[in-house]
Parts: structure tokens; sequence; C-alpha cells
């Protein structure tokens, strides 16, 4: 199975060169870690960045440097700062290309459930409403089952919405699927070391596997 990390430089594979990308908070974040050498990607931050880049080391943190999570970060050489309002108004106006969420769960027909549980303390959605109502393309990084080991890849979500119909991809720590127009999550690619068998007992949804799937390389 992948770790964070693993979940992470997985994704990094599906940016293109001269993409814009929002990392949301989780594990996307670590993204900016793995982009591929040689290629020229901006990151955006809904606080206001663009040209997001690794974290820094132990004893370069800039605290005044950080991301939506608040995480310190680095910029690279380049990189714009600016209001929420403008970086909004990016996400709003289809500006960025690919973005790229954490997912509390996610339903065979691609809505997602990312901001509350129901009876626990919630901050608010914050600025993902505005990314799953605007963006083209959804690449959600998550866990594919709960810490009780029930799945978190659903028929329907049980948890309050973030966004309905918007996830195309997800990349947990078994497996990369797509989620199909018509409905169920089709199997892609599995982690290594993990069988099929693995992965359909930790789909609750319809899970479609079409002939032998391959393993992942990371």
């Amino acid at each position: 199975m992948l770790d964070k990390e693993g979940i992470a430089k997985r994704i990094a594979k599906e940016i293109k060169d001269g993409f814009y990308v929002n990392l949301g908070i989780g594990i996307p974040t670590l993204v900016a870690n793995y982009i591929p050498e040689g290629m020229e990607v901006v990151l955006q931050s809904e606080n206001g960045l663009l040209g997001i880049g690794p974290f820094p080391f132990a004893g370069e943190e800039d605290p005044d440097t950080i991301n939506a999570g608040k995480q310190t970060i680095t910029m690279l050489s380049g990189s714009a700062v600016f209001d929420s309002a403008m970086s909004f108004g990016m996400i709003r106006a289809r500006k960025v290309n690919l973005t790229i969420l954490g997912a509390m769960e996610v339903a065979e027909n691609g809505d997602i459930a990312s901001w509350k549980i129901p009876g626990k303390m919630v901050k608010g959605m914050g600025g993902a409403m505005d990314l799953v109502a605007s963006a083209e393309n959804i690449i959600v990084a998550m866990q594919h089952v709960n810490k009780a080991g029930e799945s978190k890849l659903l028929a329907k979500c049980s948890l309050p919405l973030t966004g309905i119909n918007c996830v195309k991809k997800i990349v947990t720590e078994l497996a990369v699927l797509d989620v199909l127009p018509d409905g169920g999550f089709k199997l892609l690619e599995r982690a290594p070391g993990v069988s099929v068998e693995q992965i359909r007992n930790s789909t609750a949804g319809r899970l479609i596997v079409d002939g032998e799937i391959p393993e992942m390389v990371v």
C-alpha cells in the first residue's frame, strides 16, 4: 500500500506541462514536492499565491509564507502574491487547469464530501465549494478506507456534500480509479503489493474491473 507521500507522488504524474494547479489541504499539498523536473507548472494557493515551491527544509521556514492549510512553503522565482478576492476570481473564471483535493467520501457518480462531519466542530466550507463548482478537472487524494476499515468510496455519500458530479479521478493508498460519466469507479492501477480482490473488498460503490490491472509505478 502507498503512504501519503506515495499518493502525492503518483498524483504528480497526472500534471502536464503548462498547467496551473490548485493544491487543497492535506495530502494534496505534498504534490508540490514531486513536480517532474523540467516541467513548467504553476501551483496556486487559494489564500493568494501563484508559484508555490517545495516545502522548506527545517530552519529555512518563513512564517509569513504559508499555503491555505497554514503550512510554511517556499516561493519560486517569479511568484506572485495577491489578495484572496483575486485568487478566487482566478478559480471562478476557470483559469486553473487542475484541482487536487482531499475528501472524506466520494460517491460513484462523482459527488464529494470534504468539509463537515455532523456533530463535530466545523470551521466552515472554505474555498472547496468554489473549487468543485468551477474546476473542470478534479483529482481526489484520499484514504480508501476510514480508521474503522470502512470504505470511503461509496454508492452515495453519507456526509454533507461539497459538490456534485465533479470528481474525475481518485488516487488512494490502494488504487488509481476513474469516476465514469455514467457512474462507477473504474479501476486503472493497483498499488504495489495490493490485489484486485483487496480493492474490491474495500470499495462500497460500484467497482468496474476491465481486464488485467497493472501495478502502479511511483
